[in-house]
């Protein structure tokens, strides 16, 4: 995992719990089971969706875009300001917006994977083979 990634979970402290993952060459960022944010490149793209665009717009933040068979294919997610590593309070609250819009977008929550051990299968009795009388002579 990449410097910047790590110092992730500091930046967003006031926020809460975030988890990170790797994912298609760059990392995944969730608080509460929802996706926030994408790390690409070491760049923080921030989930966005109708309703928070005005501020990233008042910004001018782009949107995280990939090219996919020659077409620019642009996200829901949007650059974080630079402001936002540099003051904990704006990180919380931009980390709010990504998570309310991660709501709005009626995806489910990611279920969080857990170590189950599974029980082993029951061992079957030694069953004994009965002789008879008939067979043994």
């Amino acid at each position: 995992m990449s410097d910047f990634v790590d110092s992730l979970h500091e930046t967003f402290e006031r926020l809460g719990r975030i988890r990170t993952r790797r994912m298609f060459g760059g990392h995944g960022v969730w608080h509460e089971d929802r996706m926030i944010a994408l790390v690409a490149n070491d760049t923080l793209y921030l989930k966005s969706d109708a309703e928070s665009a005005p501020y990233f717009d008042a910004l001018d933040l782009p949107p995280f875009t990939y090219v996919r068979q020659g077409q620019s294919m642009p996200m829901s997610y949007r650059q974080a300001p630079a402001d936002l590593f540099e003051d904990r309070h704006e990180a919380a609250l931009w980390g709010r917006r990504a998570y309310e819009a991660a709501l709005r977008s009626g995806q489910p929550p990611k279920p969080k994977k857990t170590s189950v051990k599974k029980n082993p299968p029951a061992k079957k009795a030694a069953v004994k083979k009965k002789t008879t009388k008939a067979a043994s002579r």
